[in-house]
This record gives structure tokens, sequence and C-alpha cells, in this order.
């Protein structure tokens, strides 16, 4: 069989669309951030795709809940096959407020095959400080399926992690002090130009200097005396602010699934590229009326060819954006995997102008 497996590439070109950005979906105000919580529970209701017998922490954690209430049993007795342990994972977010609701994710850490169908027992949720924050508690939505009958087997998307939409109640708060003389924005991309952009309408919006690049990711924008009073409606102004991005000039490559996105502001200076393939064909037959012996290897006939595909040398010109690249690539009929090497080596030629990442 052929030892080259064909993989499917996708192209997404970022371009230049003059399209507009507010600063909110850019950047991040100092002191507004999620907390992560974390908490150890139990999934009970499973049919039968729980963990197995033989993972004790899911036994003895069954085994002290159900002493918690009253009821004494020994471990050694215990069928635990619809019951899964699970680990409870949640985003609180900033100025979550007592009593109210957030969503959280349900992941099988024994071998349980399947947590559909199960529900989840109360489940506290601490954060990092060990201090409890919100409480877990409900039925888990799986987005998956696991079935298996008489030696056949379907699975389907993940079966052993689910979420509960509006799972757990906010306990305690976490408490939150702006300064609210003083914004700070810190930028998603370490990209000076977009700051610059944003200084210079944030100032044309205020009508004042009031915004000032402190990094080349922070910007501290100074609360004006009579917006004080106002500072959250003054703060949704400045987020709501619009900007046109600058695209930073990247190429970003998954090797495994052959994904490639390229940046529009990315640069090719003038190259030669000649590439080809090598192909390995390994071929196994058994001989006619040998069959019996084919267990011991002696009745295979194997063949192993090799075929070098024939490289074409051609000039890719100097390319003043992106799909001049992708048409002159496509042209000389290269493969995903020839893409990547192409693109590395053009980077590794200084030829490529822009930054090269590699997932």
């Amino acid at each position: 069989m052929k030892r080259l497996l064909p993989v499917l590439i996708f192209f997404l070109f970022v371009q230049n669309a003059y399209s507009l950005v507010k600063i909110r979906d850019i950047s991040n105000v100092e002191g507004l951030r999620d907390n992560q919580l974390l908490g150890y529970g139990l999934v009970v209701g499973l049919n039968g795709t729980g963990d197995k017998s033989g993972t004790a922490f899911t036994t003895q954690s069954l085994v002290n809940m159900m002493e918690r209430m009253g009821v004494s049993v020994s471990k050694d007795e215990i069928k635990i096959k619809n019951v899964a342990a699970v680990m409870v994972t949640a985003k609180l977010p900033p100025f979550g407020r007592s009593g109210s609701k957030m969503d959280v994710v349900v992941s099988s850490v024994g071998d349980s095959k399947s947590l559909e169908g199960g529900t989840l027992l109360m489940t506290p949720l601490s954060a990092a400080n060990g201090m409890v924050y919100a409480v877990a508690q409900g039925p888990i939505s799986v987005g998956g399926m696991n079935v298996a009958e008489s030696g056949a087997k379907t699975v389907k998307n993940h079966p052993t992690v689910g979420m509960i939409p509006n799972g757990a109640i906010i306990e305690q708060e976490v408490q939150y002090q702006l300064n609210q003389k003083n914004i700070v924005l810190n930028f998603k991309d370490n990209n000076l130009s977009n700051l610059v952009k944003a200084e210079s309408a944030i100032n044309g919006m205020l009508g004042v200097k009031a915004a000032n690049i402190t990094s080349p990711s922070t910007m501290v924008i100074n609360v004006p005396e009579g917006e004080q009073q106002n500072f959250y409606n003054f703060m949704d102004k400045v987020l709501n602010t619009e900007i046109e991005p600058s695209n930073l000039a990247r190429i970003v490559i998954d090797e495994r699934t052959g994904t490639i996105v390229m940046g529009a502001d990315v640069r090719v200076n003038t190259v030669a590229v000649s590439h080809g393939n090598l192909t390995i064909t390994v071929k196994s037959t058994v001989e006619l009326g040998k069959e019996k012996d084919a267990a011991d290897g002696k009745a295979v006939k194997t063949e192993v060819g090799v075929n070098e595909d024939q490289g074409q040398l051609m000039v890719i010109p100097e390319a003043l954006k992106v799909s001049d690249l992708v048409k002159a690539l496509n042209s000389i009929g290269v493969t995903p995997r020839d893409m990547i090497s192409i693109l590395q080596a053009i980077k590794s030629a200084g030829a490529l102008h822009g930054e090269l990442s590699l997932m």
C-alpha cells in the first residue's frame, strides 16, 4: 500500500477589507478577568457506561458520600458501573454576584465509556486559593454517544465530556475595585499600530488628550473629572470606539491537518522553487495454492517500488498580495505537505517576509 496519505487543505486569507472593530474586541480592561474554578465530583445514573470496579478512587468516593448520608456500606459490595468520577471546571466571570448561574464542563477522569444520561451530584468548585466560590449540580448534556453491541461499536464525537448549562450557582463573590480615575487597557496582540490608532480614535471621540500609550501593549485613559460620576458609561463609550485594525504579517501552519492561514500583509521576494514527490509503494501478495503457508510468510511475495516525480523549477515573482503566492504555488501542482515544506524553505532562504508560526 502507499505510504503517503492524502491531506485536506484549507486556505484562509485575512485580507484588508477596511472593516472596523471595537476596542473591546482587541483589548482587556486591567482588573476585569475570569477566575478558573475546579472541582471533583460524581456522576450517577449512567446506563452501564460508568467506571469499572477496578477504579479505586471512584469506589472510595462513592463510599464516603454514602457514609455522609448515614449509609454504612463496604466498598467490596459496591458496583460502580452506573457511576463515574469527573472533574468539573468553570469560569467565574468578573462581578459575578451571589445567586447567579454559570455553565460548567464535566470531564471523566476514570475509564467511563460515556457520560450520556448522567447527573452530576453537588460538587463544590474552588479557585487556586482553595476557597469555594460556586456549587455545581444537574443533568449533563453530552454531544456524543458510545454504543456497543455484540462486538460492534460506534463512537460519535466525545462522549466522556459534557456540559451543564447554568449548572453552577455562585456562592461567593470576588471583590473587584476599579480605579475610577483611569482605565488601563491591555491589547491582546503586540501590535503597536493598533494602539496608535486606538489612541487617536479615543482622543478624537473625547476631544481632549486622555489616552496615552505606556507600552507596546498597554494604554492608559485618564477619566475626565466630569465623567467620573458616570464611570461605567464612560468606559462603555471608550470600549465601543471603533478602529481599523492592522493585520500582522504572519503565516500559521497546522501540519497535522494541513491547514495554512496567511495574513494579507505577507510579502515574498522573487524566488525560484523546485519540488518533487517521493512515493514508496509496498505490495504484498499470496501465491495461488499456497494460502495455508501464508501465515508463516513462505508464500507471501513482497514488492517494493520507489517512484520519484520529476520536479519542475518555477520562478515565483515578488508577490504584491497573498493570492499571487498561492496562484504561483498551485500552478506547480503541489500537495498540502509540499506547500508547507516550500513555505518553510522560502522562509529559510530569507525571501518570505512575515512570521512563520507552527501549531
